[in-house]
């Protein structure tokens, strides 16, 4: 697979505002450990490639355990994920694959009874994030795996 277009080249400007909104994550309300969830669910159901491989590389070097990456498609009926990270994946799902007719108040009653309006706030500009990324590295056939050296990757003993 070869990647079609650089986008960081033809459209700097608009790359480092979305480098930018990604960066504010560091200072985020969720958790890292729960971005990084969010961030590689969105990618599975996106069928992102590049995204899918980066992100469980992060979410290894950030400690996650391998066995909840594998239950991550499966996390409603895995018994490994906590209440919190339960409706951060349910507002990424409902979020990724938005409904005909919106969000039901159901769902969100039920995501808000584990997150503040600010970690849902922060969280929904995370979920947007991801799912741009997605789409630039989908559409532009970005390679699995080859920025693992610039971004630090090859840490996680995955490459």
């Amino acid at each position: 697979m070869t990647q079609r277009v650089n986008y960081m080249q033809q459209s700097p400007e608009f790359f480092k505002r979305l480098i930018a909104l990604s960066g504010a994550e560091k200072d985020s309300a969720i958790e890292k450990s729960i971005l990084d969830l969010i961030h590689l669910r969105a990618s599975q159901m996106n069928g992102c490639g590049f995204c899918v491989d980066m992100h469980s590389k992060e979410a290894k070097i950030h400690g996650e355990r391998e066995l909840r990456l594998y239950h991550l498609p499966i996390w409603r009926e895995s018994t490994l994920f906590s209440p919190r990270e339960r409706a951060a994946l349910e507002w990424t799902e409902i979020l990724t694959k938005l409904p005909e007719h919106g969000v039901s108040d159901e769902v969100y009653n039920q995501v808000r009874e584990h997150l503040s309006d600010k970690e849902l706030s922060d969280l929904t500009f995370s979920i947007m994030a991801i799912n741009a990324w997605n789409r630039i590295s989908i559409g532009f056939k970005s390679v699995p795996g080859s920025a693992d050296e610039a971004y630090g990757l090859t840490k996680a003993g995955l490459s």
